[in-house]
């Protein structure tokens, strides 16, 4: 089968939230390139919240080389975005109104509805897009959000990022994605958007590691 959730008109995409789903890497979206990478990051409480703080801050993708501008928090305070259990069932949102927090330079953190224009390369390949925030995931042992793409990207698709507290104490971060190819270039040769993902996970990775320093 392949998956299709409701159709969000914000996204150029029909499967929202599917990066929650268990079989994503068996049963992508139509036409997407799935992926998934997983990595232990440290142990114990205040290495979850350390990197909690900076996964919700845009860490991932200001460290890993590219540049936010425009970050619109949601308009109001109905849209709640998309809430989901541990193995990716859709649940009711645990509250109708999330506090507005900001980084130290005044940027909005991850929060539903956000939309962010990002700008900027993966190694040779362009990560230019406007995206917004489909879900976010606050609990005492889970942080992550979903962001889907709403337009001006060589792909059409959503990105994971999820930060774990397990019960052995390790903290991991777990990124996952699933790209349609848009631009002409990618379309003709499906092989340069799994190269773009891994460059993109590799940096995201050293952006909120400590055991890494992001490339120039």
């Amino acid at each position: 089968m392949r998956r299709g959730t409701f159709k969000d008109e914000t996204v150029d995409y029909a499967a929202v939230g599917a990066t929650q789903a268990p079989d994503l890497m068996q049963y992508p979206p139509e036409r997407s390139v799935p992926a998934e990478e997983a990595w232990r990051i440290g142990s114990g409480e205040e290495r979850f919240t350390i990197a909690g703080e900076a996964l919700l801050s845009w860490s991932a993708q200001r460290e890993g080389g590219l540049t936010l501008a425009d970050v619109r928090p949601a308009a109001g305070p109905s849209y709640t975005g998309v809430g989901y259990d541990g193995e990716g069932r859709p649940i009711a949102p645990s509250r109708l109104e999330s506090d507005q927090r900001f980084a130290a330079d005044g940027t909005p953190f991850v929060g539903p509805g956000t939309t962010v224009h990002l700008h900027g390369h993966a190694g040779r390949y362009r990560a230019d897009a406007e995206a917004r925030v489909i879900s976010v995931i606050e609990d005492p042992r889970r942080v992550g959000f979903a962001l889907g793409t709403v337009s001006g990207s060589v792909v059409s698709g959503e990105e994971l990022f999820l930060l774990e507290w397990r019960d052995n104490d390790e903290v991991w971060f777990t990124v996952r994605a699933f790209d349609r190819p848009v631009a002409f270039l990618y379309r003709l040769f499906p092989a340069m958007v799994r190269q773009r993902r891994r460059e993109l996970f590799s940096r995201y990775l050293r952006a909120i590691s400590p055991m890494y320093t992001t490339p120039a």
